[in-house]
Parts: structure tokens; sequence; C-alpha cells
């Protein structure tokens, strides 16, 4: 186990450092120019050696490939650079400042929608064909289909402004995390609802399931003891991949509900062509995703011993 545990830290290695190319690449072709932003309008004011200067300061003159190097030498010591927009603040103090309402929101978001997902997957599969199958499978269907960004603006217009019942954005209270939790986590039910109970489908169909029921076994022991821990393998193998995807949500949700969290802070600057911040964002997210991934692994391990053992 530990062997293994070191050759996907590796292979996390390799995938950090190819999106690093990626986005610093992305963002060297990007149209605009950091300084005039920085500066505004002052700008217009000041001369060509004048602009220079501020660009030596910042090396954004320098080879490209310095620049990079630069960027990931200084990433030994945790270092992500200094903000353009906010002059002298270090990327790393506001990614730490903004990263505990992303990792909340998504932990609460994807805790949601597996107790929600499981179980309901699970009473679909066993009373299929049933009028509760069908409601289950049209909700998944919906869930599916509806984009994050519209089910969040017609939450803050009927939950928020027409009943009142909850905030329409903030982190002040529990109550402001109810929308942009719902609303993350509601992709995520319907995908894991539906795959829930497929996967319960083609487990309670295996001979062993018929050998259990023969053997005098309840039908609840047979669900839980057989079927379940069988089928939760595909379940969390797509929950390890969903990962990726609740955190690229989280741009789009910490917009709309105006959280604090690094999918604002992401979207901030990139407009604003703070590139330190935005290659800082981008690294951690990237290594969020990598852990994901390893802890999803883990897990199969403890789930089915078959797999512990190779």
């Amino acid at each position: 186990m530990g062997a293994y545990i070191v050759r996907r830290l590796l292979q996390g290695t390799i995938v950090v450092f190819i999106v690093s190319l990626i986005t610093f690449f992305t963002l060297q072709a990007a149209p605009g120019d950091p300084i005039e932003q920085m500066l505004g309008e002052g700008a217009v004011q000041m001369t060509q050696e004048d602009l220079d200067r501020i660009r030596d300061k910042w090396g954004l003159n320098d080879p490209w490939y310095q620049q990079y190097f630069t960027w990931i030498g200084n990433l030994a010591t945790l270092d992500f650079g200094v903000s353009i927009v906010r002059i002298g603040t270090p990327a790393r103090d506001m990614i730490l400042d903004a990263a505990p309402v992303t990792l909340k929101l998504n932990a609460m978001a994807l805790l949601t929608a597996i107790a929600i997902a499981l179980p309901l997957g699970m009473l679909a599969a066993i009373k299929r064909y049933s009028f509760f199958d069908s409601a289950i499978m049209v909700f998944a269907s919906i869930g599916i289909s509806v984009p994050s960004f519209w089910a969040g603006l017609m939450g803050i217009v009927f939950f928020a402004g027409s009943l009142g019942w909850v905030p329409s954005n903030g982190t002040g209270t529990w109550k402001h995390w109810i929308l942009p939790v719902a609303v993350l986590a509601l992709t995520e039910v319907a995908i894991l609802a539906r795959l829930m109970r497929g996967a319960m489908l083609e487990v309670l169909s295996q001979d062993y399931m018929t050998t259990a029921r023969a053997k005098g076994l309840a039908e609840r022991l047979v669900v839980v003891r057989h079927a379940l821990r069988n089928a939760l393998l595909p379940v969390i193998t797509v929950i390890g991949y969903r990962a990726a995807f609740l955190l690229s949500g989280t741009v789009v949700i910490e917009t709309i509900f105006a959280l604090p969290g690094l999918g604002r802070l992401f979207f901030q600057s990139v407009f604003r062509f703070d590139y330190q911040v935005v290659q800082g964002i981008v690294l951690t997210f990237t290594l969020l995703v990598v852990f994901a991934n390893i802890i999803t692994d883990l897990f199969y391990g403890l789930i089915d011993p078959r797999i512990r053992l190779r």
C-alpha cells in the first residue's frame, strides 16, 4: 500500500507540472496588460520608459521561460508571488483567506449529495419500475439538465426574494449556506442517484444474490451486506471524479451568491490580469483534485479487500 501511495503521488506531481505549464502559457497568450490594469487611467499619463521600468520590477519583461522557472522555484517555499491588483499582498495569503469558504462549500455539497443520492438510488433499484423509481429518474433527468447558474438565480428570486426564507448572499450564518449548497449539490444528487440505481440493479441480478436469498438471509441483510458494498465501487469512482466538477462549479456559485471563496477570487483575478493569483488558484485546485483521487483509490481497498491485496 505504501508503494502504491508513493506511485500515485509521483503521478500527481506530473499532473500538477503539466497543469502549471498549460496555465502559464494560457495567461501569457491572453490579451491585455496587467500593468495597465493595475495603473488604470494613470497609465495614460506615463511614458513608455516608466511602464517598462514597472514591468521590469514585476519581471514581466523577462523571457517566458525565466518567468516560469522563477515561479516554479518560488513554489518550493510556498511563495505564489505578489498580487498585482492588491499591491504588496502575497497571493498565498489571498488564497489561504479564500480557501476555507470553498472547502466548506464543497464538503457540505458533496456530503449532502452522497447522503441523499445513495439511499434514493438504492431504493429506486429495490422498487424497480414503481412510481417511486420513475419519480427518482425524472428528478435525476431534471437535475442533470438544469444549469447551475440558472438554478442559483431562480433560488435567489424565489427563496430569498419572494419568500424571504434564506439570505441571497454572504456567509454570516448557517442560513447563508443553504442555497449555494443546495444548488451545487443538485447535479451531483441526480448523477449519483442514477449511478447508484444502475449499480444496484446489476448487483441484485447476480447469482450470489440468489444464493444469499436461498440460504434464508433476510432481504435487508442481503441488500446491505452483499449488494450495497459491491454496488459502491463504481459510485466511489464517480464521486472522486465529480470532486473536480464541484471545484470548477464553485466559480459560478460563489460569484452568484457573493461568497468570498477561491471561485470568486479566481473570477475576479482573471478579469484583472492578476497572473500570480490565477496561477496559484489553479495550482491549488489541481492539488485538491489529485488529493481527492488518491483518497478515492484508498477507499477502494477499504470496501473491497481484493483490491487492497493487489
